[in-house]
């Protein structure tokens, strides 16, 4: 789910996103991989937007993952087969904190061969650089604070002075989804309106999502475990937009107990903050 929401803000608030990592507020479209003739590796975590000078692709990485360096140098070289005459930046954004050495790594190489990205962990980024533009507002309770709760009274106060109503609740949606990553759904739903997020795009993704997770049955055993965790995650999610148990676990197919469980238990990320 956080690389759908990160996907919504990068392709509908693609002049913010563009001013943060391009520097500047080109205005960028779209790239669908199947323009570049080949099949993307990673389909869901690939962004691709392109101006008539610059293609930006945008990779959102809630985890560590080694393949990046080489899945960065691919994708550059079916970039510039597709479009030669284009620079490209790309950019491999960690949300969150990870001490892993290969959230540090900037490049790939072989012998004879070598190709740089950017990367940016956002716990080492300030907080203002996301209070400037609508589309940045959800990134700002994962940068470098000691106080994520007040950062997120912030962001839920910039989110209400937005006047276009539906703009308001998918960007709410999305700081609630991404916030929590680092804090517990309690203050999460204190801070942020829950009947506002529910009215979002975002909350019927996953509200479908969970539905068809739910319908689904698993035919190969060694598929179980994720389908598992796919529906906890989905579980997390709806409790978070404050939907009730007995419903989330309709939706889902998880039991009640299930959902009761993770209902009680503390995310890592909460304890985390806990210790700062």
């Amino acid at each position: 789910m956080f690389d759908n929401v990160c996907r919504y803000l990068t392709e509908h608030f693609s002049a913010d996103i563009a001013s943060w990592l391009l520097g500047e507020p080109v205005a960028l479209t779209r790239l669908s991989p199947t323009e570049l003739s080949l099949q993307p590796l990673r389909a869901d975590a690939l962004i691709l937007l392109q101006s008539e000078t610059v293609v930006l692709h945008v990779e959102f990485q809630t985890q560590p993952d080694a393949e990046i360096p080489f899945r960065m140098a691919d994708y550059r070289l079916r970039v510039f087969r597709r479009f030669p005459q284009k620079r490209m930046r790309q950019v491999v954004v960690y949300l969150r904190e990870s001490a892993s050495p290969l959230v540090y790594q900037t490049r790939f190489e072989l012998p004879g061969t070598r190709h740089e990205f950017q990367v940016i962990r956002l716990w080492e980024q300030p907080v203002a650089t996301f209070l400037t533009s609508p589309g940045l507002l959800p990134f700002a309770i994962l940068a470098q604070t000691g106080d994520r709760a007040g950062v997120l009274q912030t962001v839920a106060q910039e989110l209400e002075a937005i006047e276009d109503l539906t703009r308001r609740s998918d960007l709410t949606a999305s700081a609630g989804i991404l916030a929590g990553l680092v804090l517990e759904r309690e203050l999460i739903q204190r801070l942020l309106r829950q009947e506002l997020m529910r009215e979002s795009v975002i909350y019927q993704e996953i509200l479908q999502e969970g539905e068809a997770r739910g319908k689904a049955e698993g035919k190969a055993e060694g598929k179980a475990e994720g389908k598992a965790e796919g529906k906890m995650e989905v579980a997390m999610n709806l409790l978070t937009f404050g939907m009730p148990i007995a419903q989330i676990a309709e939706v889902t197919g998880l039991t009640l107990e299930q959902v009761s469980q993770l209902q009680a238990d503390r995310p890592e990320a909460g304890e985390a903050e806990e210790n700062q």
